[in-house]
């Protein structure tokens, strides 16, 4: 990515426009591959926050018989 992406949202919302670029056919290829190359970055940041969330919210933890239980979750610092 050209630019430091802060939150999920600026990076899904800048997804979506460089998905409608694609779409509409109106630039070149090499630039068509550059925005790609950026979605997949984007694709990555976005992935990589929702696992995050995902982990936050939700804890696994074995119990005394080696069963998976949902546990409360701890408030990690990022």
């Amino acid at each position: 990515m050209t630019k430091k992406t802060d939150s999920f949202e600026s990076a899904l919302n800048k997804l979506e426009e460089l998905v409608l670029q694609l779409e509409s056919g109106e630039i070149g290829l090499d630039d068509s591959l550059k925005k790609f190359e950026e979605g997949q970055e984007l694709i990555k940041f976005c992935l990589e926050k929702l696992n995050k969330a995902e982990n936050r919210i939700k804890k696994l933890q074995k119990d005394n018989n080696g069963n998976l239980q949902t546990g409360l979750f701890e408030q990690e610092n990022e």
